[in-house]
């Protein structure tokens, strides 16, 4: 089995495009709904799901605390996720923005505190 290095450099690998190339043929949600429950467990599904109704939430400007509880996730899940809205490659935003019809603004602090041994940054509410 071949495994792939963490790198930016090997990202998207080969396998990784295809996959993508696959994914903007799909035309419906109807379409998505079948390819990604034949690809996905229903919990990896769920994850997944999760995590946009994150995205969603720090778009409507909630705290990561309150984002955490009605999700029934943990704070440093959301952090996950904020960290990639914020300094990712930019693919949260850009759906973000097509969906919700607005440009995200940013409200994180740039004074950064310490959770559990890393660095990381909270919203200014």
């Amino acid at each position: 089995m071949e495994q792939f290095a963490e790198t930016p450099s090997s990202y998207p690998s080969l396998q990784m495009q295809e996959l993508f190339r696959a994914v903007i043929t799909l035309s419906s949600v109807k379409d998505a709904s079948d390819f990604f429950r034949d690809l996905l467990t229903m919990a990896e599904l769920k994850e997944f799901a999760n995590r946009w109704q994150m995205v969603k939430m720090l778009y409507q400007g909630h705290s990561y605390a309150d984002i955490a509880e009605k999700l029934k996730t943990s704070t440093a899940t959301v952090t996950r996720v904020a960290y990639w809205l914020h300094s990712g490659m930019g693919g949260y935003k850009s759906a973000a923005d097509r969906m919700f019809g607005k440009k995200f603004k940013d409200t994180i602090s740039k004074k950064p505190f310490k959770l559990r041994g890393k660095y990381t940054f909270l919203q200014n509410h």
